[in-house]
């Protein structure tokens, strides 16, 4: 189950990433700009995003198994489609329900984690830290396996390799018990669908916590669409040493992510990782705008890409266990929090000296995520204390005392 549930959340860096060491062959091969093909991974972002608001309040209906089994099914339809594609549109639009497609095993791996670890925030925690580790170490691997596909089989080689991964999960998703029990699947109605996602609406708990969980990503995207042009060309690095070093800080996060259920609590972690984000932020915000050399940059990116990943994991683990009742609606809603906030960095991050607006975007990124955690957290202790001196308990030592 947790080598199952791992693949299904590393569906969306395979099906992103995977294929972007060919993008400079399939352009030949489509006879078309780089920047038509680069639209397929933006098709597949977007899908990826919207698929997620799809599967997430279809399984509280139908229950985690069949909706898994119709999202490998369609995935495997969409990477047929990329494979037979004729012309650059047909495979664009394939890499669209593509996404869509691996949407599903990326929503219903946290949801299928939530019905069997439920019991408590560490539990669940310590299966998303699991999940989560699994998905960074995919992260690295999906960019470095597409390449040495490529080499044997070309991009479609690539695509060959998807559809093979699909079937596995496919079968997986057949042999599958159903994870969500009948009574707690929601009535085919479509005021008790709307009804689920008001009741997440109205959990203050639950939205901050998904912000806090999308300025984490924000943070982390800022990485992403700033660190090959530093690292390449402000300081001169390599392509390869650049893939090196990508690999490294990944797989820092990545450790953070596992480690995180050692906290006694996940609101410690998630204190822990905010502040430290914060802190390390701050410093790399300076240090950036005064010009710093390669390798102050990188340990202060190690260090705030580990913070990246304690806070993650822990305020995904705190939102699902907030909403376990519309755990399918949650899923979704988190998911495609994070891949918002993602969007929305890239062309800000190239706004002006990159230097300076990474600095900056670091920094204002990581303080609107430690305020989300502190008024989290602390509206958290306030409800744990007032359930407290309202318990059955408190009220007999009041009438004793009287």
């Amino acid at each position: 189950m947790l080598i199952f549930l791992g693949t299904l959340s590393a569906f969306g860096p395979f099906v992103m990433d995977m294929y972007l060491p060919t993008l400079p062959e399939m352009a030949q091969y489509f006879g078309t700009s780089s920047s038509m093909v680069q639209l397929g991974l933006t098709t597949s972002m977007t899908g990826l995003a919207a698929g997620q608001l799809v599967f997430g309040p279809l399984s509280d209906r139908f229950g985690r198994r069949r909706p898994l089994i119709l999202s490998m099914v369609l995935f495997l339809f969409a990477t047929a489609g990329c494979i037979f594609a004729r012309n650059i549109s047909q495979f664009v639009a394939m890499r669209f329900i593509q996404g869509v497609a691996g949407s599903g095993g990326v929503v219903l791996s946290r949801s299928i984690a939530t019905d069997k670890y439920s019991c408590s925030a560490k539990d669940l925690a310590a299966m998303l830290g699991i999940i989560g580790a699994i998905n960074g170490i995919a992260t690295v691997a999906a960019p470095i396996a597409g390449g040495l596909t490529a080499g044997i089989g070309g991009w479609k080689g690539i695509f060959w390799c998807l559809m093979a991964l699909g079937a596995l999960l496919l079968a997986g998703s057949i042999r599958m018990r159903e994870s969500l029990s009948g009574s707690r699947m929601k009535k085919n109605s479509r005021e008790a669908f709307l009804g689920g996602f008001r009741d997440v609406m109205k959990n203050r708990r639950f939205i901050m916590y998904i912000l806090q969980y999308g300025l984490t990503m924000a943070v982390l995207f800022t990485n992403v669409a700033s660190a090959p042009f530093i690292m390449q060309e402000h300081f001169g690095i390599s392509p390869i040493t650049f893939s090196l070093i990508f690999a490294v800080n990944a797989i820092a996060m990545a450790i953070t992510t596992a480690l995180t259920p050692r906290f006694r609590t996940m609101e410690r972690a998630l204190n822990a990782g905010s502040y430290g984000m914060l802190t390390v932020s701050a410093v790399l915000c300076v240090a950036l705008i005064l010009g710093c050399g390669f390798w102050i940059y990188e340990i202060l990116l190690f260090l705030l890409l580990s913070m990246v990943g304690l806070s993650f994991t822990a305020s995904n683990a705190l939102a699902m266990e907030s909403e376990q009742d519309n755990a399918g609606i949650a899923s979704a809603l988190l998911g495609t929090a994070g891949y918002a906030f993602g969007g929305l960095v890239s062309p800000l991050v190239g706004i002006g000296d990159m230097m300076v607006s990474a600095g900056i975007l670091f920094l204002i990124f990581s303080l609107s995520a430690c305020v989300c955690a502190r008024l989290t957290t602390s509206s958290a202790a306030k409800e744990t204390l007032a359930k407290f001196f309202n318990s059955t308990f408190c009220m007999k030592i009041k009438c004793n005392l009287k």
